[in-house]
């Protein structure tokens, strides 16, 4: 199916049409709320999916991961669970825009208490760039879309990791964003589950600067064996936001 050439009919009044580069992906957001960050291109790029798997996405939110999974040829069919409604029509509408429904569906579902449907060892690979930060740490983001996307408020790391397990099967991929500062916290309760840490990189605002994210890749019920792979720097040297020559190829995809 082609994308529409109307896109009003896909757009609230309170939304914003944004087109990205990477992948040629239209995408619809709140002009307040919860809108995607950089996150998500970063978990994309890292991520190497096989054309033909079945993925799913854990607290999908815009549905931008799916979205540009699928116009990057990394996967076939795709399941994004988003518990916030609203997200999840949004995302739905976004899938339709960009002519995908027929390989993208959004699932308004809790990954607590996954929907009946997804069975156990049904998929091929999992994705997820959860909230990072417990409800005690930080400042909690105004508005309730904004709020559960960046802090704890309705299901922990351990809540995504043990659905993940679930739904991967023997030898699926697993592969999430996650912050630098929990990044032996994610390493360990990945062990727990079963999801081996197999490949780990880090990414940097700018040289010689603090990791501010770690990318990771496990598989269920591997070996150990984990490659660390050069990290990832964000900005060129300097105080201006001009992107590094990686981060450019990324965004251009």
């Amino acid at each position: 199916m082609p994308v529409s050439t109307d896109p009003g009919q896909f757009q609230a009044p309170d939304e914003t049409l944004d087109a990205l580069r990477v992948g040629r992906v239209k995408i619809l957001q709140p002009r307040s709320g919860y809108r995607f960050s950089l996150d998500s291109l970063l978990l994309c790029a890292f991520a190497q999916i096989p054309a033909k798997a079945r993925v799913a996405d854990l607290g999908t939110g815009s549905g931008v991961i799916p979205l540009l999974l699928a116009k990057a040829g990394k996967g076939r069919e795709f399941v994004g669970i988003e518990l916030q409604a609203e997200l999840a029509d949004r995302a739905t509408r976004s899938v339709a825009l960009n002519g995908l429904e027929a390989r993208i569906r959004v699932a308004c579902g809790d990954v607590r208490d996954l929907p009946a449907d997804l069975a156990a060892g049904s998929f091929a690979a999992v994705v997820t760039n959860p909230p990072y930060r417990a409800p005690a740490t930080g400042r909690v983001a105004p508005g309730a879309e904004r709020g559960a996307a960046r802090h704890e408020l309705a299901g922990g790391l351990t809540d995504f990791l043990r659905a993940a397990a679930f739904l991967l099967n023997n030898g699926g991929k697993f592969y999430i964003v996650y912050l630098a500062e929990r990044l032996a916290e994610l390493l360990d309760e990945m062990r727990t589950f079963r999801l081996e840490p197999k490949r780990l990189r880090t990414v940097h605002s700018r040289t010689g600067e603090p990791a501010k994210l770690a990318l990771v890749e496990g598989r269920k019920n591997a070996r150990p064996g984990l490659t660390v792979e050069a990290p990832l720097i964000i900005y060129r040297e300097g105080k201006g936001r001009d992107y590094t020559e990686e981060m450019e190829r990324l965004l251009k995809g």
